[in-house]
């Protein structure tokens, strides 16, 4: 796996840095948001591990850069930030994860192979999956609503993924977050709602259907109509 640590912390980096190493994984380093940047689009990773508080930007608007130049590369935000909002804006531009600082490098190691577990889950098969005009393209990583190619964040796009594999179930918030973010559920939190109000809205714009469901204090369900 070839991960890039874009920290300009040098403590935190060298620590990061020696841990990924003795892991055998390759590693690149950038220490701005700019050079972060640079190595993002022009080079291809295994994962990007990426603070929020940069010299010259923050992480945030970063991941934001880099996912609106369709560079899906896994995301681990590293962030002493712990407020809640702060955790989920950063899911709301494609980060993958949040790790809040100070961690210690087991539950590091964890998420970062949580991670690449969820993509190589979504990415090794040549299924194809669907429900009614709704398809998803395995291993293309595609979707396609009535014909139309839909672009998604990697976390829309898991969400998805795990929708389809049970459609026509009820899911619980608590099933949705383990099998797809590998975390428990906060009930602070709102994201699960932010990813599925996401994935409606990109529906609606290509169909009359109505797929996804609320069932009031369960979770949600996939409806796809019977064929």
């Amino acid at each position: 796996m070839n991960i890039l640590i874009i920290e300009d912390d040098p403590s935190v980096r060298t620590l990061v840095k020696a841990v990924l190493k003795k892991q055998e994984y390759e590693v690149d380093i950038a220490e701005t948001a700019t050079g972060g940047q640079d190595k993002a689009l022009q080079n291809s990773y295994s994962m990007i591990l990426l603070d929020l508080g940069l010299p010259d930007g923050n992480g945030f608007d970063l991941c934001k850069t880099i996912r609106d130049e369709e560079v899906t590369t896994p995301v681990l935000i590293l962030s002493a930030e712990q407020e809640t909002n702060m955790k989920v804006k950063c899911l709301r531009v494609g980060a993958d994860d949040y790790l809040t600082k100070p961690f210690n490098t087991e539950e590091l190691l964890a998420r970062i192979e949580a991670i690449d577990r969820r993509s190589n889950d979504t990415n090794n098969t040549n299924q194809v999956l669907s429900c009614g005009n709704l398809k998803v393209k395995m291993l293309e990583r595609e979707f396609w609503v009535n014909g139309t190619k839909v672009d998604l964040t990697n976390n829309e796009y898991n969400l998805l993924v795990y929708l389809l594999k049970n459609k026509n179930d009820i899911v619980t918030q608590e099933q949705i977050a383990g099998n797809v973010w590998d975390i428990h559920f906060d009930t602070q939190t709102n994201y699960i709602n932010v990813y599925i109000s996401y994935l409606r809205k990109k529906i609606r714009d290509h169909s009359d259907e109505e797929y996804i469901d609320t069932v009031r204090k369960k979770g949600f369900i996939l409806r796809c109509p019977k064929s």
